[in-house]
């Protein structure tokens, strides 16, 4: 009883001397207390070590960046996620984190009274370590700890706080652990035997991973369904590729988009090398149709292949009732953006190659070079792979890797039902 007391003592001298609240402590510990380790002890060896000079080089290391290896989707991440829920329940308990006022840039040298609270903040989820301190000064452990904290919220990690990275800060802690608690149930229903070889599209981190053995080998940047047009829940296989594409523009696109784009641009269609297509086959003329009625949803719109083409230079094919697929694209600046919900449900492609590389590693004929010689010829060319690829597009906006990192994406389709602040554009 007597030691407990004194340890006791000791926390509160600690917490008085970094100027850290009891709450951000209690949060501190239930995040970052390893299996078996006891946290309070840890938190006496850190502030130890930080007097006698090493504090800030100790929480520089002891603060961890996610790993590039472990996938979002595996059959241990419902596990891991409820572990995370049961930290999370610990520090809304404790009082959860305060708000981060202020809506000035902030960044590495900044000086003012709100980077106390961002300290406190960044404390208390883990991000930076206790041992560093509550003072008003914007230091390198700061500016360390908000790139943490950016790459676990899928916001472009610069170490710079601004808008958007001031709305991932403020949203509760409460809330936060009502989102893990929503994607559990998902992680659940898709926590059984995904494969040994398998894709992940997450739709609201706007990501793909390359998993092979229970390790993400590649991870692409993706562009994904605008809220208004969805991507959906996919679980498929992946069974060809096609080089050099054409694509036939689908009903919807030509309702909500092409129509409109030909009233105001009438060669539209010829700049863009798009045909028109009667039942029959016959190739129509713009001036044929009649732009200001529903006459062009009864044809077949068909661009050639080219830099041009909306799917660029590869399409990845797998049976879907959706009728959507996966693609490059010529706009490869929107890959980016922090915001990249721009299609209307396919899903675009960073680094397409690489991806097509490995779905074909075991498919004869299509080696590296020999996709590159085929996507260089312009000519139109199909892969079918030897081994089709399970496919799964997800939506999942909360949830933990093995290392304990938790991560989490706006709700950008609202399908969570608890309110979490979407950015609709890059801050």
């Amino acid at each position: 009883m007597t030691e407990r007391m004194n340890r006791r003592t000791i926390l509160q001298a600690l917490a008085r001397t970094a100027g850290v609240t009891a709450a951000t402590l209690a949060g501190a510990r239930a995040l970052n207390a390893a299996p078996g380790q006891d946290p309070l002890q840890a938190l006496i060896d850190q502030q130890q070590n930080a007097e006698f000079g090493g504090g800030y080089d100790f929480a520089s290391r002891n603060i961890h960046m996610p790993q590039a290896s472990l996938p979002t989707l595996s059959p241990a991440t419902a596990q891991t996620t409820e572990q995370a829920i049961a930290r999370y329940a610990a520090l809304v308990a404790a009082g959860g984190w305060p708000q981060v006022a202020g809506a000035d840039r902030l960044r590495l040298g900044s000086r003012q009274p709100a980077i106390a609270a961002l300290r406190q903040r960044l404390i208390a989820s883990g991000d930076l370590d206790a041992s560093s301190g509550v003072s008003d000064v914007f230091d390198s452990y700061v500016e360390a700890a908000v790139r943490r904290f950016q790459a676990r919220h899928g916001i472009s990690v610069d170490g710079i706080i601004r808008e958007q990275t001031y709305k991932a800060l403020n949203v509760p802690a409460n809330v936060r652990l009502e989102q893990l608690r929503v994607n559990l149930v998902r992680l659940r229903a898709l926590s059984g035997n995904l494969g040994q070889r398998y894709v992940v599209c997450n739709i609201p981190a706007a990501q793909i991973e390359a998993i092979e053995g229970a390790v993400a080998v590649s991870r692409h940047t993706a562009v994904v369904g605008k809220p208004d047009r969805p991507s959906p829940d996919i679980n498929s296989r992946i069974v060809e590729v096609n080089f050099n594409p054409y694509w036939t523009v689908p009903v919807s696109i030509v309702r909500k988009d092409l129509i409109p784009k030909m009233q105001a641009e009438p060669d539209y269609l010829t700049k863009n090398h798009i045909r028109i297509l009667d039942p029959r086959g016959a190739e129509l003329q713009p001036a044929q149709i009649n732009w200001y009625s529903e006459e062009a949803v009864n044809y077949r719109f068909k661009q050639d292949p080219g830099d041009f083409n909306s799917l660029g230079s590869v399409r990845i094919n797998f049976p879907s009732a959706h009728g959507v697929y996966m693609h490059d694209t010529p706009s490869k600046n929107l890959f980016g953006e922090d915001f990249r919900f721009h299609s209307s449900g396919c899903v675009r492609v960073q680094n397409v190659r690489e991806l097509v590389g490995w779905l074909l590693a075991d498919t004869p004929g299509w080696s590296r070079a020999e996709i590159d010689d085929s996507i260089r010829s312009g000519e139109r060319k199909d892969a079918r792979l030897a081994r089709p690829v399970s496919l799964y597009w997800v939506y999942v906006t909360g949830w933990a890797t093995p290392d304990g990192v938790v991560q989490f994406r706006d709700d950008i389709y609202a399908r969570d039902g608890i309110g979490v602040p979407v950015a609709t554009s890059r801050g």
